[in-house]
């Protein structure tokens, strides 16, 4: 998938936005961006859900303020890494796939259900 020209000159700016674009590209994760008033990025969040129910997701409030977690099938955090942007991307990259030899699934902690107006 070609950049647009926004994307592109933001990689130029910013480097390491380039680990954000493979994972985009190459291994069917989607973003959001959240601005704010000023037209300033506050965050650029993504996320990709596997076959199987496992899912990974990724938040960048800055290039040396990253978080990234794999969740399995009920919700539960088997992996985490915060950190730098090009750290913590190449971690997720190399994490083997759900099901996997070597994949995580410990379950850390859970992560909060989205609550949805009238659904108890």
């Amino acid at each position: 998938m070609a950049l647009t020209e926004t994307q592109l000159r933001a990689v130029v700016r910013y480097p390491a936005l380039s680990r954000l674009v493979a994972l985009r590209e190459d291994h069917r994760w989607t973003f959001s961006i959240e601005c704010v008033e000023d037209g300033g990025v506050d965050l650029v969040a993504g996320g990709r859900l596997w076959p199987n129910g496992w899912s990974e997701a990724i938040a960048v409030r800055d290039t040396n303020d990253v978080r990234a977690f794999r969740l399995d099938p009920s919700w539960g955090e088997v992996w985490s890494r915060e950190g730098g942007l090009i750290e913590v991307v190449d971690t997720l990259l190399e994490l083997p796939e759900p099901g996997r030899t070597g994949a995580p699934t410990l379950v850390k902690g859970l992560a909060p259900r989205l609550w949805v107006p009238g659904r108890a």
